[in-house]
């Protein structure tokens, strides 16, 4: 005997509406009452962040979204009061203002003017008239934080960090891309040194400072003094950094992943220094530092074979290096060597040969590899994604 969908119970409804992308999540609603019913379970939502467009008022929004047990916002466009938003969800867990560029102290200082001790990701990057007055309200009511966003707040200054370090005992996510007024003394905030103003916020697992110009190898000694429970650290694009910051990150044993791409000053021994010390890294990213080369990589094999991902992009790296690596990293997953203009067909093969569990491999610009090193490669067992870009095989078999 069959039975027609509508005699099942609500409960089974739920958990079928559950696989439904958001916009048929919604259209089930209409179609009868019982369908409604369940599509309103808060099993069918969990996980689901609501992309609002806050233009004119709707009384049953906020009622709408608490019923379904939505607690992930993100606001397309912010035409009404952010107090709106934090009246109508009293419980919010995850709030994200990605570039509301209207957004200004004056308006987050209305939002928050009590404590929400549920939020705990606020995303704020590209809000560009937000400052440190904002930071001060942020430390003070959401305490329970754990992800902070920030990058392209342009107007954050050492001040502001201060009041982070303050208030944000909980953090453990803080991006600070290209937020040009932080400097050392903001580090130190962070990381508790500066001693009877500030803990420190030092429970941070990851932290972003990409672009920050006015970092220095003291910003580095910092983190490293203070910051031991560091596993993710993006210091790609500050050219104040050298090798001599390497010798402080190579005393953390946690850190897992640290990004210096196009960190002109890190060469050959600041990956010496790093290879002393940081055994535990599983992703290295030295794209685009021009005074990275074959030592780099007999480094790399002697002091971070745990290495999981390595991109070298447009490294003064050649087939030798390669032949110095391959040998010692057998747990590469992801290789990025395009624009290594030296590497050949033999390098090909060596990886080929050594590097069996890679998944990814990157060779865009690499113009004197052949057809030959790519059949090599692409033999590979494991291998799932290989970049070649814009480069096309020519009648002779080499990539132009």
């Amino acid at each position: 005997m069959e039975t027609h969908i509508s005699c099942l119970f609500p409960e089974i409804l739920a958990i079928i509406f559950s696989y439904l992308d958001v916009k048929d999540k919604g259209r089930v609603a209409q179609v009868c009452t019982a369908w409604r019913d369940a599509s309103y379970h808060k099993s069918v939502w969990r996980g689901v962040e609501a992309k609002l467009h806050l233009r004119r008022a709707n009384p049953s929004l906020f009622p709408s979204l608490q019923s379904r047990g939505i607690k992930k916002v993100q606001i397309l466009s912010l035409r009404r009061s952010l107090s709106y938003v934090i009246q109508g969800m009293p419980r919010i867990e995850n709030l994200n203002l990605c570039g509301c560029f209207n957004l200004t102290d004056n308006g987050l200082g209305h939002a928050f003017v009590q404590d929400l001790p549920s939020l705990r990701v606020l995303n704020l990057s590209l809000c560009k008239q937000i400052g440190d007055a904002s930071l001060g309200r942020i430390a003070r009511h959401l305490k329970g934080l754990e992800v902070l966003e920030l990058g392209g707040c342009s107007n954050i200054s050492n001040a502001g960090l201060l009041l982070v370090a303050w208030g944000l005992q909980r953090l453990k996510s803080l991006n600070l891309r290209s937020c040009r007024h932080v400097s050392d003394v903001g580090i130190g905030h962070l990381a508790g040194v500066t001693h009877g103003t500030a803990k420190g916020c030092l429970a941070l697992e990851k932290l972003t400072l990409q672009d920050c110009q006015k970092l220095s190898d003291l910003s580095l000694k910092h983190v490293a003094k203070g910051l031991g429970g560091l596993q993710v650290l993006n210091l790609s694009f500050c050219g104040g950094i050298s090798d001599a910051g390497m010798v402080h990150l190579a005393r953390m044993s946690r850190l897992g992943s640290l990004n210096l791409r196009s960190c002109d000053n890190i060469s050959d021994a600041g990956v010496m220094h790093l290879a002393a010390g940081s055994p535990r890294l599983w992703g290295l990213d030295l794209s685009f530092c021009d005074k990275i080369g074959d030592q780099s990589l007999a480094h790399v094999a002697q002091g971070l074979d745990r290495l999981r991902s390595l991109s070298l992009c447009s490294c003064r790296v050649s087939d030798d290096g390669v032949d110095r690596m391959v040998r010692q990293m057998h747990r590469l997953t992801t290789l990025n060597i395009g624009q290594c203009v030296r590497i050949t067909d033999k390098g090909l093969e060596l990886i080929a040969e050594h590097l069996t569990q890679l998944t990814g491999i990157d060779l865009y610009g690499c113009t004197k590899i052949t057809k030959r090193g790519l059949e090599r490669i692409t033999r590979l067992p494991c291998l799932k994604v290989l970049n070649l870009g814009l480069w096309q095989m020519t009648d002779g078999d080499r990539v132009r």
